[in-house]
């Protein structure tokens, strides 16, 4: 046999967020005869994905630090990680990490890929400085969207190349199942019309506005429960709008998630009314889930939904035109059940993770063929 390839994936933290999800869930659908994955990261309290991966086989260390000037200076050690396992592709996630992993690359030589996941302009100016004077000292970049790729491009004109690689979801174990249970659970009427979203809570999600928009449609529609599942800095701040809005017994936030599928089995509609994003993972989730989609269309989001087609979107600025959409699935089980199937087509046709692994796959033969 072969010696296996081994590739080390940095990143910042191994929590909850959509990047760090993605790690354990194509480490599931990778090659193992052909590749070993090593996964680095440094905010130890943020480590919900460890076991994940580690069931899978997959080497994880904590390099510990508690920001973003003690993650650089781990990159003597870091490199010395490199040349102990024998790395042969080093895979970055997210600003920090890639600077961090550009130090490692000018150490070592070892080919470098960066992955990002968001568009240059919604960065702070340091990090977009730090991308700009940085982004070259890598061998190959990848967007997770056209518009996250286009940003790369505009922003930074890099001479490395740059691809887009389009994010995926694992629709085997993402399928709706008809599990039955939650709805008791959470004391959720079983004819209840559930709207959901599963993020993390960071001001370019808009859960204030989510559940303004929520408001509004539950004033006249009394049978309605909203489920927002996740955790983060706002935490409190949502906690306190969902409380002036009279809404906590008809939002449930039941917090961080091991597990979303029970939860998304039992949301009529996902909602999104992000101001931007990258291409959103739990967006994929839930459409792969049979879930109807309302949205924004921010980022990455225009490039999977079919506005009419496999979901609803208003612009970005007309979030309040979410209302309208919800009405629309109130009203009309016969369309929300068109939407709900069709949410699931488009995902099995583009958006699919075993695709997404094995074109992964190929630009990491790719660059150890060409010596990057």
């Amino acid at each position: 046999m072969s010696k296996k390839i081994r590739v080390l994936h940095i990143i910042k933290s191994l929590g909850r967020g959509g990047a760090e999800m993605l790690l354990p869930e194509t480490l599931k659908l990778h090659d193992s005869q052909r590749f070993e994955f090593h996964y680095v990261y440094f905010l130890p309290w943020k480590n919900q994905m460890v076991s994940a991966i580690e069931n899978n086989n997959g080497v994880v260390h904590c390099f510990k630090a508690s920001n973003n000037i003690q993650i650089m200076l781990e990159a003597n050690k870091i490199a010395n990680y490199v040349v102990e396992h024998k790395i042969n592709i080093i895979h970055c996630h997210l600003p920090w990490a890639g600077f961090l992993g550009r130090l490692v690359h000018q150490k070592t030589n070892i080919p470098l890929v960066y992955t990002e996941h968001n568009m240059q302009e919604r960065y702070h100016w340091v990090t977009k400085f730090l991308n700009r004077v940085s982004f070259n000292s890598q061998s190959l970049a990848i967007g997770v969207s056209e518009d996250v790729s286009s940003s790369i491009l505009k922003n930074i004109k890099p001479k490395i190349p740059v691809v887009t690689l389009l994010n995926g979801v694992n629709t085997k174990k993402y399928k709706k199942k008809n599990l039955v249970g939650l709805h008791e659970e959470l004391n959720i009427p079983s004819d209840a019309f559930v709207v959901g979203v599963v993020a993390v809570f960071r001001f370019q999600k808009r859960l204030k506005e989510w559940m303004q928009v929520f408001k509004k449609f539950s004033d006249k529609n009394p049978n309605v429960c909203g489920i927002i599942i996740g955790d983060g800095p706002l935490k409190k701040e949502l906690i306190a709008e969902r409380k002036a809005l009279n809404l906590e017994d008809k939002i449930l936030m039941p917090g961080l998630q091991t597990e979303t599928r029970p939860y998304f089995e039992i949301m009529d509609v996902f909602m999104m009314t992000s101001s931007f994003e990258g291409l959103p993972i739990a967006l994929l989730e839930a459409m792969s889930m049979e879930c109807a989609i309302v949205s924004t269309d921010a980022g990455g989001i225009k490039e999977v939904l079919e506005d009419g087609k496999n979901g609803l979107m208003v612009t970005v600025n007309n979030w309040e035109d979410l209302v309208e959409k919800l009405e629309i699935l109130m009203k009309s089980e016969e369309e929300k059940t068109r939407l709900q199937k069709a949410a699931r087509l488009r995902v099995l046709e583009k958006f699919s993770m075993e695709s997404m692994v094995k074109k992964l796959e190929l630009n990491y033969l790719k660059l150890l063929e060409n010596g990057n």
